[in-house]
């Protein structure tokens, strides 16, 4: 009998976490929209070519606070907290790697 709630429980746990990572995974997507107006409008020195991928980046190293801000700037428009939010993924070590192996990719180091 304990045997069979402890299994009941690590499938309740598993099927969470499925539900969970499939909601994060439509927000990282929804909010690839805000990031690439972002980085279009007030990013002036990222040259075109890499929006996409830096974008991609972006929602890669950003965490579910910050993916939730840019869902609430699909809705709003993007701000000052959104520009800030973008700078500060920018900053981070692992984006940093992230965005000089996307500016070699497309042969523009």
């Amino acid at each position: 009998m304990r045997l069979a709630g402890i299994a009941v429980l690590a499938l309740a746990i598993a099927g969470c976490t499925e539900v969970t990572e499939a909601v994060d995974s439509t927000a990282r997507a929804g909010a690839k929209g805000v990031v690439t107006e972002t980085l279009a409008t007030r990013f002036p020195q990222v040259p075109k070519k890499l929006i996409t991928p830096f974008t991609d980046c972006i929602i890669d190293y950003a965490d579910a606070l910050e993916v939730r801000e840019f869902a609430r700037a699909a809705v709003v428009g993007v701000d000052d907290s959104t520009v800030t939010i973008v700078r500060n993924i920018l900053a981070r070590p692992d984006t940093q790697t992230c965005l000089k192996a996307r500016t070699l990719e497309a042969g523009l180091s």
